[in-house]
């Protein structure tokens, strides 16, 4: 049997533990493994690479992708899904494992409709996969998260600081709330919720009314204001152009919230944006155990013939879902975690 793989969408921490993990398991059920590079623009344009044990010997502990990614949507392309069903014919592959997130599995789903043999693995560091209890490269970003917002914790309370700390999350708070958590935000924002600013600076008040010289606010890149807020209520951009999934780059939401805090409660504010550095870097122990399990899995489930479904963690097993569950509907910010960080705002 031979085997394609993509990786697709934003790069992030273990996607070469799953990679290692596909071709290491191919080659104990005597299969070929063929990586497409740059997600689905390498089933669009060709140009393949033969994937070995030698060729993913040492890459488990490496961020990013050896096979490169890209935002390509086949269905963005005249004529794209059909090209790439007639790419596989030609490549000579008997299936496809897609690794990524919403948008590349979403394609994969509509793909696996059309004929595609097709087997996802989930990755993305926002969590936001349904059928799924966590994703690869979740953990890391958290980590990568909690770590910064320990450090600027201490320029916070040195300066007498109120200090604005943006993470990533389009859609969903699940990095804001888990990094808030973990590194004791005393205010945790995220799209879930509109941010309500009258709330947000009583809460810092209330801190600082009790002998505290300093605050950490956490918010997601996509948390929106509500309109009482003096806002209207839309994302805040970076620019206006939407990539081929129709997204557009967020980021600055940080800053609009600093001057707003500092207007309001006197204090000087500050903000920082983590960006990047939360899906770059060598992947945690927990991503590479995770990402190693979906790739076998996604294996043995491409030997099986369970097409069109998706490798999932589930308590603690992993087992397949539909790729067409998996992508119905975002999963968003466990409201009864939220209540436990909400127990140690202000």
């Amino acid at each position: 049997m031979k085997i394609g793989v993509l990786t697709g969408g934003g790069d992030c921490p273990g996607l070469n533990a799953a990679i290692r993990a596909v071709v290491r398991k191919s080659d104990t059920l005597s299969s070929r493994v063929v990586g497409l590079r740059n997600g689905w623009k390498g089933l669009l344009d060709p140009s393949p690479m033969d994937l070995d044990g030698k060729m993913v010997s040492g890459i488990l502990h490496i961020g990013g992708t050896i096979i490169g990614t890209s935002r390509t949507n086949p269905f963005k392309d005249p004529g794209g899904p059909e090209k790439a069903l007639k790419n596989l014919r030609i490549l000579g592959l008997d299936a496809l494992i897609a690794i990524g997130g919403e948008d590349t599995l979403g394609a994969a789903a509509k793909l696996y409709e059309m004929g595609l043999p097709v087997v996802g693995v989930p990755k993305t560091i926002d969590n936001d996969l349904s059928g799924t209890d966590f994703t690869f490269g979740f953990d890391t970003a958290v980590s990568t998260a909690t770590d910064a917002i320990d450090r600027i914790h201490t320029t916070a309370e040195s300066h007498n600081r109120v200090m604005v700390v943006e993470v990533m999350g389009r859609h969903v708070g699940w990095i804001a709330t888990y990094s808030g958590i973990a590194g004791g935000a005393d205010v945790i924002l995220v799209p879930e919720i509109p941010i309500d600013l009258d709330e947000v600076c009583d809460l810092i008040l209330r801190r600082h009314s009790r002998g505290k010289s300093f605050s950490i606010v956490v918010v997601a890149e996509g948390a929106q204001f509500v309109e009482k807020a003096g806002a209207d209520g839309e994302l805040v951009l970076q620019e206006a152009p939407k990539d081929e999934f129709g997204h557009v780059r967020l980021g600055g939401i940080s800053q609009v919230l600093a001057k707003a805090i500092e207007k309001r409660t006197k204090f000087e504010t500050r903000y920082v944006v983590l960006g990047h550095i939360q899906r770059g870097g060598s992947p945690t122990a927990h991503d590479r155990v995770l990402a190693t399990r979906f790739g076998v899995f996604a294996t043995e489930m491409v030997h099986r013939g369970e097409f069109g479904k998706m490798a999932a963690l589930q308590g603690n097993r992993i087992v397949a879902v539909p790729l067409a569950e998996a992508t119905a509907t975002l999963k968003t910010v466990d409201m009864g975690i939220y209540g436990i960080a909400k127990e140690f705002f202000g």
